[in-house]
């Protein structure tokens, strides 16, 4: 094995391994839901019996708008893992997507933990994956096609990471010429362009960009769940950097913002960043996004209880945006976005 390849499925190790725990978590910044309360409606008229979640995911039909989040790939544990993740979500029938497959446009070694995800979840959407600071080098679209025939994927994701590339010790921090080569893969890359933060978010600002350019989807990932500047900390052992363990926007922030660009640009709101339940998941759609995704917490329920665990896990997420909608008088998820959230300062 050569040295970039070895580094590169050390370090997805390593993140594994600290994204099993609760370590790299945001210290002090939150998502920010918790600023927000729902309207009771008292003289709910739902049938909670007859709520249908059901919907379409860049064409392919899901019972969940629920996304099994990027997370892993590249390693020897990662094949088990994407294996099991996949098989939760054939059952649930709802999007996945896969960790970063650099390492597999590096050697073959570990091609299987990425093409374990099709093979375990044939019927539903399933997303490729590729960093920012990857995209930026390449000269052409072909390294990219590779990566989406390898696992058959319906759309592909491009993770924009600054800052954990600033303060990975192995990190590529130069961006420039991005938005031209999201334009190229846009353009040839035959399936959809979805962009993806780590933790820090998606303004408005940059939102407009990347819907300019032609992306089709925006993952927010905001500040508030996992810290991927912490896992950096933690991984060099450095505690000078500590200053950027809470950077970012969070996410309830971030879907409230880019949702209103809804008004102009056709484009899926993916939520996600420390949505940890039904509650979290239902002010995340009242605030506008289309699908909630969810990483770390899926990835540590897999590890303590195991697929059926996990899969009624995400099952109770539905169950209780059920009884918030019935509480609410909310019979989809377009009325539950229909003035249903106070800011809580209005309260006092």
């Amino acid at each position: 094995m050569n040295s970039n390849k070895s580094k590169t499925s050390k370090r997805k190790k390593e993140h594994l391994e600290l994204c099993l725990t609760d370590a790299v978590s945001f210290k002090r910044k939150s998502t920010g839901f918790e600023n927000y309360e729902f309207k009771h409606y008292p003289i709910t008229e739902v049938d909670i019996t007859k709520l249908d979640f059901r919907s379409k995911f860049f064409g392919k039909k899901i019972n969940f708008p629920f996304l099994i989040s990027c997370m892993t790939g590249g390693t020897s544990e990662a094949e088990n893992i994407n294996a099991q993740l996949a098989i939760v979500a054939e059952e649930l029938i709802i999007p996945i997507g896969v960790g970063s497959q650099r390492q597999a446009l590096e050697d073959k070694d570990f091609v299987d933990s990425f093409k374990t995800v099709r093979k375990n979840a044939p019927n539903v959407p399933v997303l490729g994956n590729i960093g920012a600071a990857q995209v930026v080098q390449f000269k052409s679209v072909d390294p990219v096609k590779k990566l989406v025939d390898m696992i058959e994927a319906n759309a592909m994701v491009i993770h924009i990471n600054p800052l954990q590339e600033l303060l990975q010790k192995e990190g590529e921090t130069i961006f420039t010429g991005l938005l031209k080569k999201i334009r190229m893969l846009v353009k040839k890359l035959g399936v959809p362009v979805i962009i993806k933060e780590v933790g820090s978010g998606i303004s408005k600002e940059a939102a407009v960009k990347l819907l300019e350019a032609g992306v089709r989807g925006i993952d927010v990932s905001g500040a508030g769940g996992t810290s991927w500047a912490g896992v950096e900390i933690l991984r060099n052992k450095d505690s000078n950097e500590n200053v950027f363990w809470d950077w970012g926007l969070p996410t309830s922030y971030c879907i409230k913002e880019v949702f209103m660009l809804k008004k102009n640009y056709k484009f899926t709101l993916i939520g996600s960043g420390g949505i940890k339940n039904g509650l979290d998941s239902a002010k995340a759609f009242a605030l506008g996004a289309d699908v909630v995704a969810s990483a770390r917490l899926i990835l540590q329920a897999l590890d303590k209880s195991g697929v059926e665990e996990t899969v009624k896990y995400i099952n109770r997420i539905f169950d209780e945006i059920s009884k918030i909608m019935y509480l609410t008088g909310s019979h989809n998820l377009k009325e539950l976005r229909n003035n249903k959230l106070i800011k809580k300062e209005l309260f006092y």
